[in-house]
């Protein structure tokens, strides 16, 4: 998804969009029920964070106006209150 995205291809994006929404679906249903191991807690979060990771690159390049609000709410250390 991320790579339609970088290359634009926004018809792209929406067919992923649309795959991954379906295979939430499935894995959320697979998982009632199951106990996951320890080994497999932290794969589930690294692919977590991985995914999140993805979804920010994918926002910034969908609605680039995001990453200049994001600056604008920052506040640089040097000028901080005490």
């Amino acid at each position: 998804m991320l790579e339609s995205a970088k290359q634009s291809d926004w018809d792209g994006v929406t067919r992923f969009e649309n795959t991954c929404s379906v295979l939430i679906n499935e894995l959320r249903l697979q998982s009632q029920g199951t106990e996951l191991t320890r080994e497999q807690r932290k794969e589930k979060t690294r692919i977590m964070q991985s995914i999140l990771r993805n979804d920010a690159q994918l926002r910034v390049l969908a609605e680039p106006w995001l990453a200049t609000l994001e600056h604008m709410g920052r506040v640089p250390a040097s000028s901080a209150l005490h």
